[in-house]
């Protein structure tokens, strides 16, 4: 399948905002459903890219089917990253686009980035315990579970973290 990964274009940040609720709900990821406060964050794109670089998926014929949220270090959006680690967060992929290869691209061109700023050493990310298919994309690009630096955004949200050496 013909997957280009580039800039979320503005006209696109709704779509993706939705994209990535969907996701999000559909895969059993908010505590509260759609009452989850989290939901306007994930839908906010506009917001994302004002603090971080925010990529897309898109099929050949245009329709874009992912996306993610980059953070160089220093951002306002990374949750877990150090001084000298990039973080990559949000990574949704809507259901016609999984098993297409779009969630793996997407975490390919944040390694590309990441690799790209001058001083990043790993690359690291958070997920929750019940993404397994996203677990095996993490592990087969050299990415290893970081357990001392789990953690709780919320009250009985555990989210399992993983780093990649760069």
């Amino acid at each position: 399948m013909d997957i280009t990964i580039r800039a979320a274009l503005p006209a696109e940040y709704e779509t993706l905002g939705d994209i990535t609720a969907r996701a999000y709900l559909g895969d059993g990821l908010l505590t509260y459903g759609e009452g989850d406060p989290y939901l306007a964050r994930l839908r906010d794109v506009a917001g994302r890219a004002a603090a971080a670089e925010v990529l897309v998926a898109v099929l050949g014929d245009g329709r874009v089917v992912g996306g993610v949220t980059f953070a160089a270090p220093g951002s306002a959006l990374c949750d877990i990253a150090r001084a000298d680690e990039a973080e990559f967060r949000m990574l949704a992929v809507a259901r016609e686009g999984r098993g297409r290869g779009a969630g793996e691209a997407l975490v390919r061109a944040c390694i590309d980035r990441a690799r790209a700023v001058e001083g990043v050493r790993r690359l690291v990310l958070s997920t929750t315990p019940d993404m397994p298919a996203a677990h095996r994309i993490y592990e087969r690009l050299g990415f290893v579970r970081s357990p001392e630096r789990d953690w709780e955004p919320v009250p009985e949200l555990v989210l399992l973290t993983y780093g990649l050496a760069l």
